[in-house]
């Protein structure tokens, strides 16, 4: 099944020339994927056949241009799979994933501390919560206009009747901007979360190592299991994001990479490649690269990521 399939939009019938051409492009090029979804005019709803309820989604309406350039007023393709892998591995449902080398259980949060970075509308945490995680928390880019969505999506969905199992784990909200860890918020989860979720992060290369430097920060110290999953789609361009899994990069944050590759929207994957050469457009947003990170021990081999 398609991973755009479970979502569709809400709201009031679109006049904007644009929205119809871009409503229109899966019809008029059957290949072409949407890889943003949504707007401040039209919200999401998001189905799936395990929840008890829909979610429904909101959008961050940016009036300022420092808002509008963090694209965090969009529900990313990033989101939709994680929140799949996070679905099937605390369902144990079938799913082909890692090439083989990974199965649906090494996605499981069940018991689980999670926390989520540029969270957007924190898809994959609301679906921790209500799918049996112990404690979630989602943070995004300390601005008014985007926490206040996070929380109207957090208060929407985060509800005990849209759980399958009728649990819910706590879900807080707070703001964070990668790399600055001297607030009470970074002395207080240092070292805490068993898994941490990064989705559709990657564009900006020149936040590479801050993101590294939070991911290190806050992924627990004391567990060789804990780990951070990182997806991202190639719609900015290859370039761009595969610097932040050079294995240089990682080493001076700690961290390594466990296993990385890459898969399309139909749920297709194939080995994660550095350089593809000229990339089609059209093709490459529909793939994602999904990375899982662990902290680096003297006894790790090397990752093999160069640059």
């Amino acid at each position: 099944m398609a991973l755009t399939s479970r979502i569709e939009l809400h709201g009031p019938p679109t006049h904007d020339p644009e929205d119809y051409l871009s409503s229109s492009l899966g019809v008029i090029f059957p290949d072409d994927v949407t890889n943003q979804h949504g707007d401040a005019e039209h919200s999401l709803v998001y189905t799936s056949p395990h929840l008890r309820r829909p979610l429904h989604i909101a959008l961050a309406d940016p009036d300022q241009e420092s808002d509008r350039k963090l694209f965090s007023h969009y529900l990313w393709n990033a989101s939709l799979l994680l929140a799949e892998f996070v679905e099937a591995g605390a369902l144990s449902l079938p799913l082909n994933v890692g090439l083989g080398r990974l199965q649906a259980a090494d996605f499981n949060v069940v018991g689980l501390e999670t926390l989520e970075l540029g969270a957007g509308t924190a898809l994959p945490s609301i679906m921790a919560s209500l799918l049996g995680a112990k404690n979630v928390v989602a943070t995004d880019y300390p601005s008014q206009t985007v926490l206040d969505t996070l929380r109207r999506n957090v208060a929407a969905n985060a509800k005990v009747e849209c759980s399958p199992s009728t649990t819910l784990a706590p879900l807080a909200t707070e703001g964070h901007a990668w790399g600055e860890l001297d607030t009470p918020f970074a002395a207080r989860h240092r070292g805490r979360f068993d898994r941490v979720f990064v989705c559709d992060c990657l564009w900006m290369p020149w936040q590479h190592a801050n993101l590294h430097q939070s991911i290190a920060w806050f992924l627990k110290e004391d567990d060789p299991n804990a780990r951070a999953w990182v997806i991202a789609g190639f719609h900015t361009g290859r370039a761009k994001m595969r610097g932040f899994f050079e294995d240089d990069a990682l080493a001076a944050a700690g961290l390594e990479v466990e296993s990385i590759w890459e898969r399309d929207c139909d749920g297709v994957e194939r080995e994660w490649v550095w350089d593809r050469g000229q990339e089609d457009v059209s093709e490459r947003k529909r793939w994602l690269v999904v990375g899982v990170l662990q902290r680096r021990t003297p006894e790790s081999a090397q990752s093999g990521v160069k640059g």
